[in-house]
């Protein structure tokens, strides 16, 4: 089961397909346990009845049970509060849900029993938590990404807590001292555990002033991985993840924990006599290392560049000084940031721990690079905005191997300089950018936006600049095809596991049957973009970005309608189609053009016999001088949407207003209407085989635009393309594939699991799916692309809510369909294999794809007639 289908089992359908929700959902871990049968829970509930347990619902697992370890005074304290929550929540919901007085009496015997031993019942609700994590885990295969944030916080609150805590206690521990009070007057037990050696109050002041450091240490561990985590999820935000930019929280914790450092400092300070030389030199060390790590830290890229940034093109990026209110506020003066090109080489040396401490070359010149720091009272923040950048040219460095410009990667380091504190500490600020690449033409920017693309989805955090994997697991690529592909067309509608098997058999060059053949493959960069797809003049990425910008600029409307299927192959189509009604078609991406959709239909031969044709693909061009939708209302050999629904119906919306009579300056409107001619009519299939391989129809010529003038539409004009496409060698258009009788098939047995393909098409997008967010440095097309369709639905198609993403791997066992379908190749291996059984083609021949019940066996492609999976 993958991890989509647990977080929304409660939105399956009859035949256990998961519904998009119509509303985002936030799971909870009771929101999933609540899900498990009864009977694998019964042993988690021992010491803690089940009834009450129901009553607290999601409230466990917002308390810091997990992180209360020990039997210190914290640990006391913070287990009777959480005693008197739990007993006065259990009393609201009990007299919220109408208990009875039963339950209230129950719950007042529980708070007896727990008052004598608080810590028994964080023990009791910390086992509880990790039984149903446990089970949520067998039953699940993940936890809900709220409940591990949530516990995140939990983990930094009580940390926060307990430094306040024992700041406490170490002070009442010193002024006792320099007071010279006995032990009668302030029971130093009391506030302190009392060594087993016998050690005097100040060895025992030293020990819980190390052990306070060790824990603001441990503390501040926590706000740097928070901050990791922050850069992380803005760079996975370059290719379409949801990102909550807000650095309220990071600052919060910044200056909380700086807070504590200067209450620390004047305890280590006022200790005075009562420390050592040598610990009180070792404590004031510990106590400046965390904060000039806490200050240098807190300095981070707020706004990124564009990661694809062409020369000459003027661009924005703007730094936060999370601490700059707390040491500038009373600045007069606040400090110049400098913004300056690096290299990756520059980049990888001011890593190294001495590498920050001189400024690097700039390997290229940026103007208006210089802006003062800026204090926000209202807004709480200390930032600089650089809105007038401009690169005017960049100094390559050498390349390694077979490496092109357009995978040499560079960043932005932002850097500034500040005196800290009375003794004028010199502290030096430095922010690196995401890496980006540096064109200097538009016909670089596809395969500028493929080092990008796989540079934000693979790198890890903390990694050398900028090392990224060469090799990565296909499942990882299929989630980042879909982040990019939802967050560049503006969709809710994402791809489908049939998509992906589509895209696995192309980039893989395989077109094996065997579903698990993909599920635990690798992918390469050089697969990625830098080989050609066999017998294409393209890569994968530069096809794939093709289908992005095609979509984008003018099908929009439609993908989110789900009226394009889209990523599938040629030979997949056919095995759909050809025991439909004639004037049955669908729509999908061509296979040999760049940025081209084509529509397969079912025609008859002369004898009556099926066909498939695929039209010539539509470029952006085409569709922006007459819609896809019209163009479909034009062919009126066209009549039902695969699998059954009628044009009319499924593309209404998309078609454009006919003007009927004269317009308001007295013309008659012209129209561009679309028809297809045939140079010949289409061939009838021969009554034997002479061949042993499907043989194609090229006959069909090009699609011819007749211009006819009528009351129905004004003419419009359309402004040419600025956009720059790669160009390529020719392709020749889509075939016309005429199916031949074969010789007996011999009787395959198909596995069980094979023999099922029941999901629609026009169902909802099978998973919880990420929030489209818009991408501040994509390079937008210009006005005159877009096509004049697009507007048609979009408001509609972005008013969808989204449901989650799963973050942990959702690629499973029912990823891929339980079926694919035949290729060129596997049509011509079964021909030779039915001829050879029927020792070259006996009189008794039955056609290769001929009718056939689901859920047969036998040899007439039941296992492949894939009319019972009407997804496709």
């Amino acid at each position: 089961m993958g991890a989509w289908q647990c977080l929304l089992r409660e939105g399956e359908d009859s035949r256990g397909v998961a519904k998009m929700p119509s509303k985002p959902q936030v799971i909870s871990l009771w929101g999933l346990v609540s899900q498990i049968p009864p009977e694998k829970l019964q042993r988690l509930y021992v010491d803690f009845p089940h009834r009450l347990r129901h009553l607290l619902g999601d409230w466990l697992e917002n308390q810091p049970w997990e992180f209360l370890i020990g039997s210190d005074a914290f640990c006391c304290n913070m287990a009777s509060t959480l005693l008197s929550a739990m007993v006065q929540h259990l009393q609201t919901s009990a007299r919220k849900q109408g208990e009875g007085n039963a339950i209230l009496q129950h719950i007042s015997t529980l708070e007896s029993i727990y008052q004598r031993d608080p810590l028994k019942l964080v023990a009791t609700f910390r086992q509880i938590l990790q039984g149903e994590k446990k089970a949520v885990m067998e039953q699940f295969r993940h936890l809900p990404m709220p409940f591990h944030w949530r516990q995140e916080e939990l983990k930094f609150n009580t940390a926060l807590q307990r430094l306040q805590h024992r700041l406490g206690e170490t002070r009442l521990l010193r002024e006792a001292l320099q007071q010279g009070t006995e032990a009668g007057q302030v029971p130093l037990h009391n506030l302190i555990e009392t060594p087993a050696n016998g050690t005097g109050p100040s060895e025992a002041l030293a020990k819980l002033l190390q052990e306070t450091v060790g824990e603001l240490e441990a503390a501040q561990a926590l706000v740097l991985k928070r901050i990791q985590i922050w850069k992380r999820q803005q760079q996975l935000a370059g290719n379409g993840a949801p990102f909550d930019d807000s650095m309220t929280l990071l600052q919060e914790r910044c200056e909380s924990l700086v807070d504590i450092y200067f209450q620390l400092q004047q305890e280590v300070g006022a200790a005075g006599g009562e420390l050592e030389p040598k610990t009180r030199a070792v404590l004031i060390s510990r106590l400046d290392e965390v904060l000039r790590t806490l200050v240098i830290s807190s300095f981070l890229v707020e706004k990124q560049p564009p990661q694809v940034l062409k020369t000459q093109t003027k661009f924005q990026a703007g730094v936060r000084f999370l601490l700059g209110l707390r040491f500038l506020g009373s600045s007069a003066k606040l400090p110049l940031v400098r913004a300056d090109m690096v290299t990756e080489k520059q980049a990888r040396e001011l890593s190294m721990p001495q590498g920050s401490g001189t400024g690097a070359e700039s390997t290229g010149e940026i103007t208006n690079n210089t802006v003062p720091l800026e204090i926000s009272v209202s807004g709480n923040s200390c930032s600089a905005l650089f809105k007038n950048l401009l690169l005017k040219k960049i100094k390559r460095c050498e390349r390694k191997g077979t490496e092109s410009v357009t995978e040499e990667k560079c960043a932005v380091l932002f850097s500034t300089s500040f005196t800290l504190g009375p003794n004028k500490l010199p502290i030096q600020l430095q922010a690196l950018s995401l890496p980006l690449v540096v064109i200097v033409h538009g016909n670089q920017d596809n395969n500028a936006k493929a080092t990008i693309l796989w540079d934000n989805a693979f790198s890890e955090m903390d990694r050398v600049p900028f090392v990224v994997a060469e090799r990565v697991p296909w499942e990882k690529m299929c989630e980042t095809l879909n982040l990019k592909f939802m967050a560049e067309v503006g969709t809710n509608q994402g791809l489908l596991p049939e998509h992906f098997l589509f895209l696995a058999q192309k980039i893989f060059n395989d077109n094996s049957l065997n579903i698990e053949a993909f599920q635990h493959r690798s992918v390469s960069w050089s697969q990625f973009n830098k080989e050609i797809l066999l017998g294409r003049g393209f890569t994968f990425w530069q096809w794939f970005d093709g289908v992005l910008d095609l979509t984008k600029r003018c099908l929009k409307s439609y993908w989110s309608d789900q009226l394009i299927i889209g990523f599938i192959s040629k030979q997949y189509v056919t095995s759909l189609l050809l025991n439909e009604p004639d004037g049955t078609f669908l729509l999908r991406f061509s296979d040999s053009e760049i940025g081209g959709i084509t529509i397969a239909h079912v025609i008859r031969g002369q004898d009556g016999s099926p066909q498939i044709e695929n039209i010539q693909p539509f470029s952006a061009k085409d569709l922006s001088i007459r819609s896809l939708g019209d163009r479909i209302r034009d062919l009126v050999q066209l009549k039902n949407l695969y699998p059954k629904k009628p044009k009319d119906e499924a593309f209404r919306s998309h078609y454009k207003h006919e003007q009927i009579g004269k317009d308001g300056r007295g013309y008659v409107p012209a129209t561009i209407k679309m028809t297809v001619e045939r140079d010949q009519p289409l061939p009838t299939p021969e009554p034997q085989m002479s061949t042993m391989v499907p043989t194609y129809d090229i006959g069909m010529a090009p699609d011819s635009m007749a211009m006819h003038v009528g009351p129905d539409m004004a003419p419009q004009v359309y402004p040419s393309l600025s956009h720059s496409i790669p160009s390529y060698p020719a392709l020749p258009q889509e075939e016309s594939v005429t199916v031949l009788p074969a010789f007996q098939e011999p009787h395959l047995q198909i596995p069980s699991n094979l023999r099922n393909m029941n999901q629609p098409f026009d169902q909802p997008h099978p998973q919880g799916l990420l929030p489209c967010q818009p991408q501040e440095h994509a390079m937008s097309s210009p006005e005159s692309l877009i096509c004049p369709d697009v507007t048609m639905r979009e408001e509609s198609c972005l008013s969808q809510p989204v449901g989650g993403f799963s973050q942990v791997s959702w690629v499973g066992e029912d990823m891929f369909p339980p079926l694919l379908p035949p290729t060129e190749q596997d049509l011509t291996k079964l021909i030779l294999e039915g001829q050879g059984e029927s020792g070259g083609g006996s009189s008794g021949a039955q056609p290769l794809l001929q009718p056939a019940s689901y859920g047969q066996s036998g040899i007439s492609m039941s296992h492949l007639d894939l009319r019972a999976n009407p997804s496709w």
